[in-house]
C-alpha cells in the first residue's frame, strides 16, 4: 500500500509546472492527503488483523535467565530408594534395672567406665528386706522344730497304737479260745448256755473294737502323712522365699552382666531407688548397629527385611533393617539396621550418617531432577524451554514416584526436555516465561 501510495505521488510529480500553470485547477477526490490518511489507516487495520490472528496473547513474564535453574530430562535407571539419617549404636545395650529399691551407699564406676562381667558398680541398701530375711529364717528354723516334733509325736502315737493293737489281738485270741472250748462243751451240757453266750458276745465285742481300732490307725496314719506333708510344703516354700530374698539381697550390689562400657550411670551416692527403676546401661562393643529416623509418610513401606547401603571411608556396605518401631513422634518413626556381613572399621558409637535404603525394585523411566518448582505446582505442571531456548511455556505432566534426586516422569516430558526446575513463586500464573 505504501509503494502504491509512492507511485501515485511520483506520477503526479512528472506533470511539469507550466501545464498545471496552463490546466484549470479542479478540486480532486484523490489528493495527496487523502492518500496518505488512505494508505496508513490499511496498514494498521492490517497490522490489527495480523495480531489478532497470529500474535501470542498468553501472559508473558520476563524473568534473569541466571536466576533460574534448568535442569534436563533424561531417561535412565529409577532406583526407589529413601536416604535417611541413622546413628550408630552398639548392637546390643543392657539395661541396669534396680530389682529392689533402696538408698545407694556406694558407687564403684562412673559413666565411660569399661567393665568386665561381674565388676561391682554400685551398693545399695535395704533395712526393710533384711529384716524380712531374718524374719523368714527364724520362720524356717521354726518350721524345721515343729516338722522335727510332729513326725516324733506321729512316731509316738504309733508306738502306742502298736502296743494297743497288741493288747487286743492278745484279748481276742484268748477270749477266740475260751469261746471254741465252751462251744464244745455247751453242746455236751458241760458249761451253761448263759455262760457261752456271754463268752461269745465279750469275743464278738472284741473284735468290733480291733476293727474300730484299725480304722483309727489307718485314719491317724493318713492324717500323720497329711500333716507332714503340709508342714514339709510350708517349709520347701519358705525355704524358696528365703532364696530368693537372699538373691535379692545380693542383688543390691548392682553387678556387670556382660562385658562392655558403661555408657550411663545416672545415680550418685544417697540417691533413693525404686524397685524397677533404671540405674544406666552397658554397651555391648563386639558389634554395631544403625537406628534410623524416617518420615511417617513411609511407615507402611519399612519392614523386616528390607535392604539398605552404609557409605563409610569411601565404601558401600550392604545392611538389612531388622526392627521397626511403628510409634510415630513428632512425624517420624525409628528402625534399626544391621551390617549383612562386615562391621566397618572405625565408627563409633553416636555417630551419625545418611544411609540409603531401598523400597522397592528399580526400573527404566523418564527423570526429572527434583526441585522447588513441585511445592508451587504440586507437580501438575511445569515451565518447559523452547527449542531456541528464549521462552519456557507452561505445560501440565504427571509425576509418579519419586526418590532423594528424580521425580518419575508418567506424561508431559520427553528425555531432551528441559524444564525450569527452581522455584515459581515469584512467576505468578503467567503461560510463558520470557529470557
Amino acid at each position: 500500500m505504501i509503494m502504491l501510495l509512492a507511485y501515485a505521488l511520483t506520477s503526479t510529480g512528472h506533470q511539469t509546472f507550466q501545464q498545471i500553470m496552463d490546466r484549470k485547477l479542479e478540486k480532486k477526490f484523490w489528493t495527496r492527503k487523502r492518500l496518505l490518511l488512505i494508505g496508513v489507516g490499511s496498514i494498521a487495520v492490517l497490522l490489527l488483523a495480523y495480531n489478532l490472528i497470529f500474535a501470542d496473547h498468553r501472559a508473558t513474564l520476563n524473568v534473569e535467565k541466571e536466576k533460574i535453574t534448568i535442569s534436563p530430562v533424561t531417561k535412565g535407571t529409577f532406583d526407589v530408594y529413601i536416604a535417611v539419617t541413622a546413628v550408630v549404636m552398639p548392637l546390643k545395650t543392657i539395661r541396669l534395672d534396680a530389682i529392689e529399691g533402696g538408698y545407694v551407699s556406694h558407687k564403684y564406676l562412673e559413666g565411660g567406665s569399661m567393665v568386665k562381667a561381674g565388676d561391682s558398680i554400685l551398693k545399695l541398701d535395704n533395712q526393710r528386706l533384711m529384716m524380712d530375711f531374718v524374719n523368714h529364717e527364724t520362720e524356717i528354723y521354726r518350721l524345721q522344730n515343729e516338722l522335727q516334733n510332729t513326725r516324733l509325736s506321729i512316731r509316738q502315737q504309733k508306738f502306742t497304737m502298736q502296743q494297743t493293737m497288741y493288747e487286743m489281738e492278745a484279748k481276742i485270741a484268748a477270749a477266740q479260745d475260751l469261746y471254741d472250748r465252751n462251744k464244745q462243751l455247751v453242746d455236751e451240757k458241760i458249761v451253761a448256755r448263759q455262760e457261752f453266750n456271754k463268752n461269745k458276745i465279750e469275743l464278738e465285742g472284741l473284735l468290733k473294737q480291733r476293727d474300730i481300732q484299725q480304722q483309727s490307725q489307718q485314719y491317724q496314719d493318713e492324717n500323720a502323712v497329711r500333716q507332714i506333708a503340709q508342714l514339709e510344703g510350708t517349709l520347701v516354700r519358705t525355704q524358696r522365699n528365703l532364696a530368693l530374698m537372699k538373691e535379692n539381697l545380693n542383688s543390691l550390689i548392682v553387678r556387670a552382666p556382660v562385658d562392655g562400657q558403661l555408657s550411663s550411670i545416672d545415680v550418685e551416692v544417697g540417691s533413693s531407688i525404686t524397685a524397677g527403676q533404671n540405674l544406666g546401661q552397658i554397651d555391648d562393643l563386639n558389634g554395631f548397629k544403625l537406628r534410623a529416623d524416617i518420615d511417617e509418610h513411609y511407615v507402611s513401606q519399612v519392614f523386616s527385611g528390607l535392604k539398605a547401603t552404609f557409605e563409610f571411608d569411601g565404601k558401600s556396605y550392604e545392611m538389612m533393617v531388622t526392627k521397626v518401631y511403628p510409634e510415630v513422634k513428632n512425624g517420624r518413626f525409628q528402625a534399626d539396621l544391621t551390617f549383612e556381613k562386615q562391621t566397618p572399621e572405625g565408627i563409633r558409637r553416636g555417630q551419625s550418617s545418611p544411609i540409603r535404603l531401598v523400597l522397592g525394585k528399580s526400573n527404566e523411566a523418564i527423570l526429572l531432577p527434583l526441585g522447588g518448582f513441585f511445592s508451587d505446582t504440586g507437580g501438575n505442571w511445569v515451565y518447559v524451554l523452547d527449542k531456541d531456548g528464549k521462552r519456557a511455556v507452561k505445560r501440565t505432566i504427571t509425576l509418579g514416584r519419586k526418590n532423594p534426586l528424580f521425580f518419575e516422569v508418567l506424561e508431559g516430558l520427553q528425555p531432551g526436555d528441559k524444564v525450569i526446575t527452581s522455584s515459581y513463586e515469584s512467576f505468578g500464573n503467567k503461560d510463558v516465561l520470557a529470557f
